[in-house]
């Protein structure tokens, strides 16, 4: 590792860290494959356990020899000797830092990782039993949230349709609490995504489907049926709208959580941990 300090807020080698929006990271930084920034040294250390290859790091000079310790010692054992050479540390202090990410309270760590290539729907299917789908939720701290209750109660993938927000964003992670390198997930190409190709392709592999919501027919969340389900994909709409008419009406099951009070519903990431939690136990 090549450690550098930077004092200058302009530094181009922060661009990256500073400037650069999560579709230019995606799309122009490595267009070959994309990279992401993760923040927090124990989101960092996750994702490199999880198989992602470090480009660089950003460092609270006051945090070297303690958050960021365990990180540079992980990166030492995944990659000895020289084949960490390329990686870069930069070392800047707290105003620097401060400046650069424009927060008061900063996490005194970040890292530049370079992406994977996302498993084709058909080979992430395979084998699993149960699922969650997040249908178009663009909110990254619902996704987050969504993923880390998924980690936690048993999910065994999650699927993002196209338009959704992809978990890799600073603020998905960070919610997730770096889970989102513990669970399997993937993206659906465009073309399975839209109106409820999805729902039809996820039973062309053998799914049945769950779609959370209220309507008429709606079952309860502790309906045993769902528990019987050999394969059952949980399906998740965006805060607000919801699922689209024809997703729902393309789902094996519509399902509800009882409420009380005269409350509707509840926020889709507290949802989802109630659904998992009482379809997968």
């Amino acid at each position: 590792m090549e450690f550098i300090r930077i004092e200058d807020i302009e530094a181009p080698e922060l661009e990256v860290y500073t400037k650069l929006s999560e579709v230019q990271l995606y799309r122009y930084y490595e267009p070959d494959i994309g990279v992401f920034v993760s923040e927090s040294a124990n989101v960092v250390l996750r994702a490199l356990e999880a198989g992602y290859e470090p480009i660089s790091l950003l460092v609270e000079e006051q945090r070297l020899e303690k958050e960021a310790r365990p990180v540079l010692d992980m990166i030492e054992k995944l990659y000895p000797g020289s084949a960490n050479d390329g990686v870069k540390v930069y070392i800047a202090d707290h105003e620097t830092v401060k400046d650069l990410t424009g927060y008061a309270l900063v996490r005194g760590l970040w890292a530049v990782l370079r992406r994977k290539p996302l498993e084709r729907l058909e080979d992430f299917c395979r084998g699993k039993r149960k699922m969650a789908v997040l249908y178009d939720i663009m909110n990254p701290t619902n996704a987050g949230a969504i993923i880390r209750s998924a980690a936690a109660l048993g999910v065994e993938g999650v699927v993002l349709t196209s338009g959704s927000v992809n978990p890799l964003s600073r603020r998905s992670a960070r919610v997730s609490m770096g889970t989102i390198f513990q669970v399997p997930w993937t993206m659906a190409l465009p073309e399975e995504s839209g109106e409820d190709r999805l729902i039809e392709i996820l039973h062309s592999y053998g799914f049945r489907t769950a779609a959370m919501a209220l309507s008429d027919d709606s079952v309860s969340v502790s309906d045993e049926r769902l528990k019987k389900e050999d394969r059952l994909a949980i399906v998740l709409g965006t805060e607000g709208d919801g699922l689209p008419k024809d997703v729902i009406k393309a789902c094996t099951y519509t399902v509800k959580i009882p409420m009380y009070n005269d409350v509707d519903s509840l926020n889709v990431a507290a949802a989802s941990a109630v659904a998992f939690w009482e379809i997968l136990k």
